[in-house]
Order: structure tokens, then sequence, then C-alpha cells
């Protein structure tokens, strides 16, 4: 079978099983399964995909496998088993959440932060701490784009740091992991200066979601009716903690980031800035 002719087949599965992303999705897999990037096999639509396929140790059945797992509309990283994160890529499984392309903004804005108002120094090195890490794709990223930090990252669910500890260490990031609810594992080690990076579930119980969403843990998507049970949970613990963050950056739907705001001023934060899905809360002095 000619690359052709197998794009415009797998393409047309996937369209009629209404996966809006259908062509783009069938690169994505025709590129994984060929070492080949998607220009080159744009280039060549008439290379035999089975010699390409062989020349990699796979079978057509094998790709066609994948189209039908998508087809099903299981996300496409879980399918891949891989996804891209801030330019670099990261193992997923069913055991994680897809860190999503709105999460970036997080590390955009941490970089921002860190280099207007306090520079990272050898004396006073920064804490960065990741709360429900899942992938640990936000901690790796942080120690890898911000020289000199410290990272620390919790979760409670055991199975997220078998693969977050992965992540760090096939990207050679030192990252220190720690298994717990929020902050209470590491309520010793939060010493000045120090902030959060926060993408704690935050979708509403009853939020309708696409078909792909329905396939990731339902534990790292819901955040109880309002979908901010988990951010009132994490300021309450802030409110116990001898030495507070100086910064707390969260993620949320833009609908919930008044009621946030209004969480966060409750424990002694301001709103500091707004960016798409994330917000920036400064300790009120």
């Amino acid at each position: 079978m000619k690359v052709d002719e197998w794009l415009r087949r797998a393409t047309e599965i996937l369209k009629n099983s209404n996966v809006g992303t259908a062509r783009l999705d069938t690169l994505v897999l025709l590129e994984d399964a060929t070492g080949k990037e998607r220009g080159w096999l744009l280039a060549h639509p008439e290379a035999d995909l089975g010699k390409l396929l062989m020349l990699q140790g796979l079978s057509l059945q094998q790709l066609e496998a994948k189209v039908k797992q998508r087809a099903r509309h299981e996300p496409l990283a879980y399918i891949r088993g891989k996804t891209e994160f801030y330019g670099r890529e990261f193992i997923i499984n069913k055991d994680v959440l897809e860190p999503r392309p709105e999460s970036e903004t997080i590390i955009t804005l941490l970089k921002t932060l860190l280099h207007h108002k306090s520079p990272i120094s050898k004396e006073a090195p920064w804490k960065l701490i990741d709360v429900g890490t899942g992938s640990g794709a936000l901690a790796t990223t942080a120690k890898l784009e911000v020289a000199g930090a410290e990272v620390i990252a919790t979760d409670i669910d055991p199975k997220c740091l078998v693969v977050a500890k992965k992540n760090a260490q096939r990207l050679g990031a030192e990252v220190k992991f720690f298994k717990g609810n929020l902050l209470e594992p590491i309520y010793t080690l939060l010493t000045t200066p120090y902030l959060l990076l926060c993408n704690l579930p935050y979708v509403p119980d009853d939020y309708q979601l696409n078909s792909a969403a329905m396939n990731e843990p339902r534990t790292a998507i819901f955040g109880g009716p309002d979908g901010l049970d988990l951010y009132r949970h994490l300021f309450e613990q802030i409110d116990s903690l001898p030495t507070k963050p100086q910064y707390v950056l969260t993620e949320s739907l833009p609908l919930q980031h008044k009621n946030l705001a209004t969480i966060a001023k409750k424990h002694g934060y301001k709103s500091a800035r707004t960016t798409d899905f994330i917000q920036v809360f400064e300790i009120l002095n």
C-alpha cells in the first residue's frame, strides 16, 4: 500500500468516527510508525508503506490497530505513549492526565515572574513546588527552564509518581518527588523563597467532557461541584504553614477565576496577573 492511499483511508475512518483532527492524527501516527517526518511523507506519496513499516519492525495491522483506537476516541497521547510539552517529549500512559498546551503558560509566566521580581541566585535559590504533578511535565520543565532552582513535586497517586520520575530521569531533570496530599508530605521543606505551581483538578463534576477526555483518569479532572474543592484545600494548607509561598500559580477555567481569586484573598493572596487559564497570586504584605 502506498503512503497517500493509507492516509486517505485512515483519515476517512477517523472522520466517519467524528474525530475532529482526523488528518492531523493520521499523520502523527504515520510519523511515529515509519520514523519519517511529516514533510517527507507528504513529499513521497508513492512510497511503499509496508517497506517503511518493516524497517521499523512493525506491520500494517499494528498501525491500523492504532487508527481503530483513535476511532474509539482514545486520546492520541495514550495511543502513542507520549506527547509534547514545552518543546520536549514526555511519556504518557492511562495513569496520568495528558498535559495540555494551556498549561505551558504556567512555565512562561514562571520564567517572566522570576526574571522580573527576583532572579535566581546561589545565595537564595528559589524552590519551585509542583503540587499534584501527574506526569511530571510541569516539574521537569520548570527544572530545565529555570536554572539554579530547586524543584520539588508531590502527588497522592503512586502510579503518577512512577511516570513523573521516568520523565524527569530521561530528560535529565533533578526533581525531588514525594507521595502525599498536596503539601502535606513536604511541610518541613518549605522555606523562603518558594512558590507553588498548581494544575489541580478543576473541572466541575457536572461538566460535559469531550469523548477523548472521558478516557482519562477522572480523579485528575474533576474538582467538586464548582471545580475548586482542591484549591480550597490547598489554600487551607497554606494557612497552616509557618512560611508561606511568595506566589501561587494556578490553572482553572476562566469562568472560575473570580471565585478562585476570592478564595485566595481570604487566605492572604492577591491576584497579580491573569493570562488565559492561568492566575498568579502574590502574598499580601
